[in-house]
Order: structure tokens, then sequence, then C-alpha cells
């Protein structure tokens, strides 16, 4: 093989490992994983990031949620005021487990808004409706929490 075969190759493989790297998918932020599913979040964890939560939001990637982080277990209450998609609202315990799933509730469109309300609870994540069913999320799932 002559020494120009040897450096295109060289040259075809570097491109190749370049563009395996930059095809793969890095975490770049929190995220929490169920058996069948990983979510990016977004934390609220201050009380205006809980307070707007995903209100005025037209869309939501399907690979993302909102983690509702509180630092006790207590009933949680959630509303749709000001959301625009459907969501998911999936209710864990301070070990990640989950305690209660409200699936596919709907957009407020008039006051008064209701209140889903919760068994105790730590932890609320959201997504778009119907992948709690679609990934098996359920009572008893476990999640995997990785803050980054």
């Amino acid at each position: 093989m002559s020494f120009i075969c040897l450096l295109r190759m060289r040259y075809v493989i570097l491109l190749f490992l370049v563009f395996v790297i930059a095809c793969t998918p890095v975490a770049t932020g929190p995220q929490i994983t169920f058996d069948k599913i990983t979510f990016n979040l977004e934390i609220a964890q201050t009380s205006e990031e809980m307070q707007k939560g995903l209100m005025n939001r037209e869309s939501l990637p399907a690979n993302q949620g909102m983690l509702f982080i509180f630092t006790d277990m207590q009933p949680r209450g959630f509303w749709m005021k000001n959301t625009l998609i459907p969501l998911d609202m999936i209710f864990l315990d301070n070990n990640l487990t989950v305690v209660e799933v409200k699936k596919n509730v709907q957009p407020c469109e008039a006051d008064p808004c209701p209140v889903y309300n919760s068994v105790p609870a730590q932890y609320v994540l959201e997504v778009n409706a119907g992948l709690a069913e679609k990934n098996s999320i359920g009572i008893s799932s476990v999640a995997k929490l990785n803050k980054q």
C-alpha cells in the first residue's frame, strides 16, 4: 500500500471519528431517567420558578420536562393556569419512586382553574401528555436523577 493511500485512510478514519463524536448525544444538564426514557430537565426550585412552571409555552420537546423540587414530602397542588399544552404530572417521593400520575391534564380555559392535588410527594415532573403511559411510567416506577 502506498504512502498516499495510508494518509488518505487515516484522513477518512479521522473524519469518521469526528463525525461519530459530533453525533453522539451528550448530557448537557440535569436529567431524569425511567426504564424506557430519559428526560432532559428544567429545574423549578425557587418559588418564582415554581409559580411560572410551563406557563405560556406552545410546545415542549418530547424528551424534555420540568422538575419541581420541594424540600419535604407533602401533598402537592398544581393547576394549569396559562399553560397551553396538555401535560402528564408525575409525583415522586423522596426516593424518586412514583406515588401518583395525573395523565393528560388539559390546559385551563377559564377561571377558576381546577387544582390537581396529590398524595405526599417531594418531586413533581411535568412532561408532554401521553408520555407516562407510552413509557410505562406509573405508581412504583423508580427514577434516577442526574443533576449534573
